[in-house]
């Protein structure tokens, strides 16, 4: 059965723009443009979300991945990937990634009521379940989402070619 709000929210529904759509169809030139006001380019956005999205999954798999002792651990060492081709890679990797996501939203409840650990701070033991740890993933994921809507915009590639709201 899974969870119908979570499933939409995977990708995007209503006024939350569709993550993919965000960068489906973007150049490379376009992702790794750094906007003047704008501390990250669209591609370091992607390499950001891929990081937490696969830390958030490998939580829920029972894994216990290192949580970052600084926030900048979580966004790409270098400011560009080297060629278009890991662009490519980012967008690839990301699409998988929405998609275990939305497999996991498409769970029954046993599944996302378990209980999983939320080791997000050193020492931490939170309690949580893999319905919150989807929760905020999603709404990470929006907010970046956002972001990455308003950068296309001022580089003028929005709307994305499976359309955006452009008001």
């Amino acid at each position: 059965m899974g969870d119908n709000t979570l499933r939409e929210l995977v990708y995007g529904q209503g006024a939350h723009a569709d993550t993919l759509a965000c960068v489906e169809d973007l150049p490379a030139q376009v992702a790794i443009r750094r906007t003047e006001g704008s501390p990250h380019s669209i591609w370091q956005i992607v390499e950001h979300m891929n990081y937490w999205m696969d830390y958030e999954l490998r939580q829920v798999a029972g894994e216990h991945p290192r949580y970052p002792d600084q926030a900048i651990e979580s966004w790409p060492e270098h400011p560009q990937p080297a060629a278009d081709e890991q662009w490519q890679a980012t967008v690839k990797r990301f699409s998988g990634l929405l998609s275990s996501l939305s497999a996991l939203a498409e769970s029954d409840a046993g599944v996302l009521d378990r209980s999983v650990v939320d080791a997000h701070a050193p020492g931490s033991t939170r309690p949580s379940t893999a319905r919150r740890m989807l929760m905020q993933i999603t709404a990470h994921n929006s907010y970046h989402a956002g972001q990455i809507a308003l950068l296309r915009r001022q580089s003028g590639a929005w709307p994305p070619q499976r359309g955006g709201d452009s008001w």
